[in-house]
């Protein structure tokens, strides 16, 4: 059987660029596709090929055309949602194949790709399910049921029992199939650098449940950790990379784990440079292990940090606080960690809370601030708070730097002090 799976393009869009020009604030999702090479490392016994239309935008209609795929997945995340049906729709209009969707998009609101281009939808991790839908369609068999797996049913609600992702949903003995973007390597780069980077999950899903984040869609509320060999056997297959994007929403969300993980780095002597992320609260409680990771290759690490007062904090169910946050900042760069730091303006914030923002960045030395606006995701618990509220439905402008509710300033203004913000903040990045 001849498997297509799909990266979509970068079609994220920008009101601040759109209605006022505003062209510094446009987010583009750049990076591996490692969720569509686990799922292929999986398929062994199959034809598959992958591409990654961020790396080649036009390859669609040739690959279609060439290859005749029997299966076509196609995944993406919430901003990429419309260009998903968009996709499912061509493939439809050009070849008799079975159309299946997954991705994180796909978990948090399935009921969206319940439409006639899509056959099938995939929640959750997929690797093993997407085989078990694969071997059931290569025998022309109907699909048993299969846990995180629906069939569409376009003008009825989906039959969705509750999905929560397991241990052997990681099918770990498989190691991704990095071989099939090989073509594309040279397209995975730390823009800020121009290093060459690759994507290993060491964990699946987050222990936290903080009301913005889409994370715990992606195993149903399970956090899942994956074997420190397996882990190893996936970086020795990118022998010529020499930064490893750790892609875990929380590589240190079970401590006595990532000691060990560390150490298996150390002992099997990779030689890496780790980029990963890390709660604020971890590195406060435990210096010890980010020392330990530093010697393992750890150069630099992303925390949400995402409020400068602890009202805020509570209120996105962050638990943490912000003397937890500076205190973290201390410590890493006493490290020689760098920072990626992660803030969440709120829609409804006035000149002061971007001042704010602008005094508290230039007290505390963030390598790299990374500044988003809140934005109601849907599946998420914020979605619910705020569903009333939404003024922009078109998930194009899901990108997390669009305002999808109304603006407490004149929304110009607002774009206006986010872009100044922004570049403020950037003019002394180091990472």
């Amino acid at each position: 059987m001849r498997i297509l799976l799909i990266n979509p393009p970068n079609c994220g869009r920008s009101i601040p660029e759109e209605r006022y020009g505003i062209t510094s604030l446009k987010q583009i999702f750049r990076g591996e596709p490692l969720g569509l090479e686990e799922l292929a490392g999986n398929l062994p016994e199959y034809e598959v090929h992958l591409l990654d239309l961020k790396a080649n935008p036009d390859g669609l209609n040739n690959e279609l055309e060439r290859f005749q795929p029997e299966v076509v997945g196609i995944t993406g995340v919430t901003c990429e949602a419309n260009t998903m049906l968009a996709l499912a729709a061509t493939v439809r209009s050009t070849l008799t194949a079975t159309v299946v969707v997954g991705g994180i998009h796909a978990s948090l609101d399935p009921e969206f790709f319940n439409q006639p281009p899509v056959d099938f939808i995939v929640r959750g991790l997929g690797k093993r399910s997407f085989a078990l839908l694969v071997e059931a369609l290569g025998r022309k068999l109907e699909p048993p049921l299969l846990a995180g797996v629906c069939r569409t049913t376009p003008g009825r609600p989906l039959n969705l029992p509750p999905h929560r992702s397991r241990p052997e949903d990681m099918v770990s003995d498989r190691a991704p199939a990095f071989h099939l973007t090989a073509r594309y390597r040279d397209s995975y780069v730390l823009e800020r650098l121009g290093i060459r980077l690759g994507f290993v999950a060491s964990a699946y899903g987050c222990p936290q449940a903080c009301s913005f984040c889409a994370i715990r869609g992606q195993t149903g509320g399970s956090y899942l950790t994956r074997d420190a060999a397996e882990v190893i056997r996936d970086i020795r297959l990118l022998p010529e990379i020499p930064v490893i994007r750790l892609v875990d929403a929380n590589t240190f969300g079970d401590v006595e784990r990532a000691r060990v993980l560390a150490e298996t780095i150390i002992a099997s002597g990779v030689n890496k440079h780790f980029l990963a992320d890390v709660r604020s609260d971890t590195v406060v409680r435990h210096p010890d292990l980010l020392r330990l990771w530093r010697q393992a290759g750890l150069r630099a690490v992303i925390i949400g940090f995402e409020a400068i007062d602890d009202h805020s904090l509570k209120a996105m169910a962050k638990a943490n606080s912000v003397r937890a946050n500076t205190e973290a900042i201390a410590i890493l760069h006493g490290l020689g960690i760098r920072i990626v730091g992660d803030f969440i303006l709120s829609p409804e914030a006035e000149e002061l809370d971007f001042a704010a923002l602008t005094r508290y960045l230039g007290e505390h030395p963030i390598d790299l601030p990374m500044i988003t606006v809140m934005t109601p995701l849907p599946g998420t618990p914020l979605h619910a708070q705020w569903r009333n509220r939404i003024s922009n439905h078109n998930l194009d402008y899901y990108t997390l730097t669009n305002a999808v509710v109304p603006t407490r300033m004149p929304e110009h203004d607002f774009y206006r002090a986010y872009a100044e913000l922004l570049e403020a903040s950037h003019r002394h990045a180091s990472v």
